[in-house]
């Protein structure tokens, strides 16, 4: 085998997201350094179920932020009812209107 060619196989700890620690080899980091865990299979959907959002780097309080002022359809849906129940029906128009194809001329 040749020398200095594998990486350097020592102890770490990894710290899982409840806090508890697991002593383990890597190839991670240096010798005695500490791998904190954003995700394990105690809080991955995978594993346990449920859905839960984990916003480390900002990017999910960004998108909230940015549409934050949009709502659902059924939100929307409640903003419109109460304002075509005040409006009276002689207001409202119905058009029913049918396309009918170009008919061609004979030569």
């Amino acid at each position: 085998m040749k020398k200095d060619v594998h990486p350097d196989y020592h102890d770490i700890t990894v710290i899982m997201t409840d806090g508890t620690e697991i002593k383990t080899r890597s190839t991670y980091g240096k010798q005695g350094e500490r791998l904190q865990l954003d995700i394990d299979p105690k809080t991955h959907p995978a594993w346990t179920g449920q859905h839960r959002l984990v916003d480390r780097g900002g990017q999910l309080a960004k998108f909230n932020k940015r549409f934050a002022g949009l709502g659902t359809k059924k939100d929307e849906a409640e903003v419109a009812a109460p304002a075509a129940a005040a409006k009276p029906a002689e207001d409202k128009i119905k058009l029913t209107t049918k396309a009918t194809p170009a008919k061609k001329k004979k030569a």
